[in-house]
């Protein structure tokens, strides 16, 4: 395609939006010689680094020390007098919240895209709304991310709920915490605090916490849990928050927790609101804009990536759609496979996936074996761990043998997960992955040796 010149006011592309799909998107086209702006109303980094991923991890890494050193003795380690000072994490997670910030603000800039402060609506088909300046582009590319839910709960504003971002500022502990929601955002918290020696009560309206994720994985997260402290009750209906008291019913009955903390973990909007995307006749619902595996809308020219389109909210999904995106409208034919991309909760311990289910597998008529591990299998694993069951269940095809999914519980499973959905994305069998030399002694080893046992 033929790039705006300095001359011509015309971006090639305005992005509206600077989380993690928008600023390498953004990025990522500049690098490829496009003219680039990208709008945003807030900080750059958007929710994931400022008050989602980065700040939860964070909190979630002192919290896991807090249990190791309290578990320390099993390792011949002696250690007393363990409490956690939340003011001090907090303020580190301020500062690492800062320079992973200054990053992304230092990445635009090399790459010469241009900075527009403000709230960006579509004033037409090709063109922003930036307060009273408009931006005139070829392409535009909608990334503006998502919100806290707010379920239709009487009392749900009292000042005793938190949501996502406000339980992320606290800077004290609370004595108690009863959390409406058991998914992957609920199940972090529970953690964070069941480590931190607060008690924690899960109200989930379905009958299993982590719906979505594969049933063996799931009931083995909820065993840990129980473990750690954590009260789950399941197929609970929350009716009414009052003061600091949660009101459900469980099978018909009235019940209800009391605590010093309610957090709100109910899930997440896509943010389709005041965008102008009815007007421009981009079709969305409340569950997000609408697109195809290429990125593109319904409207030519109009492309949405990240949390907005409701497909996948996850950073690295946002990150991946936005590149495709990028790569389609600039004429490189690009695609994302949506069944490659992994997914990790940061439990402890962690649970981390990519692929299908075993229940996925069965609605879809897929004939498939599978294996399901300890951890222990790899020597690694029992030397970091001391008490922690953790499993691996690897998927595969029963005729052709390829991989079909890989779930897995246990700590570090985040970092080796890349490598099962890197099989999965590149149509790898259990011949060819036998041919693949893992290091010794490694916690991934064990993926290897339940792909093998599959076959």
């Amino acid at each position: 395609m033929t790039l705006a010149s300095d001359s011509n006011p015309t971006y090639d592309l305005v992005v509206v939006g600077a989380g993690p799909g928008g600023y390498e998107a953004a990025a990522h086209a500049a690098q490829l010689g496009a003219r680039v702006a990208i709008v945003e109303e807030d900080r750059v980094g958007g929710a994931c680094l400022n008050v989602g991923c980065i700040p939860m991890k964070t909190f979630l890494r002192s919290a896991r020390l807090v249990a190791e050193c309290r578990n320390a003795a099993a390792f011949g380690v002696e250690v007393s007098g363990v409490r956690l000072d939340l003011a001090l994490v907090a303020q580190r997670k301020d500062k690492i919240v800062g320079t992973l910030t200054r990053g992304v603000e230092g990445l635009l800039q090399r790459s010469g895209v241009d900075v527009v402060r403000g709230r960006g609506v579509l004033a037409s088909r090709s063109s922003v709304q930036v307060g009273d300046r408009t931006l005139a582009a070829r392409n535009i590319l909608l990334a503006t991310g998502s919100r806290p839910m707010v379920p239709p709960i009487p009392g749900i504003h009292s000042p005793s709920v938190l949501d996502s971002t406000s339980a992320l500022a606290l800077r004290e502990m609370p004595q108690s915490v009863a959390i409406i929601g058991g998914g992957y955002i609920g199940l972090e918290f529970a953690s964070f605090f069941a480590a931190s020696g607060v008690p924690v009560t899960i109200v989930e309206m379905l009958p299993r916490i982590a719906a979505g994720v594969d049933q063996d994985i799931a009931s083995r997260l909820a065993q840990s849990l129980k473990r750690s402290g954590v009260t789950i009750r399941t197929s609970c209906r929350v009716t009414a928050v009052e003061g600091n008291t949660l009101r459900f019913e469980e099978a018909g009955k009235a019940d209800a927790v009391t605590a010093d903390c309610i957090i709100n973990a109910t899930g997440r909007a896509p943010v389709v609101e005041g965008l102008g995307l009815a007007e421009a006749g981009i079709e969305f619902d409340r569950k997000g804009i609408r697109t195809d595996d290429l990125g593109r809308t319904n409207v030519p020219g109009v492309w949405a990536c990240g949390d907005v389109t409701g497909r996948l909210l996850l950073a690295h999904a946002a990150t991946r759609e936005g590149l495709v995106a990028v790569n389609n409208m600039l004429g490189r034919p690009d695609r994302i496979r949506y069944g490659a991309i992994p997914a990790v909760m940061y439990t402890h311990p962690e649970m981390a996936s990519v692929g299908r289910t075993e229940d996925e597998l069965k609605a879809a008529g897929i004939e498939y074996k599978k294996a399901l591990l300890p951890m222990g299998v790899a020597g690694r694993y029992l030397i970091e761990n001391e008490g922690s069951p953790g499993v691996i269940k690897a998927l595969v095809g029963a005729r052709h043998g390829e991989i079909l999914g890989v779930h897995a519980l246990t700590d570090l499973a985040s970092e080796f997960i890349v490598v099962a959905a890197q099989m999965i994305e590149m149509e790898m069998t259990v011949a060819e992955v036998e041919r693949v030399v893992f290091p010794h002694p490694t916690v991934g080893e064990a993926l290897k040796a339940a792909v093998l046992a599959a076959a």
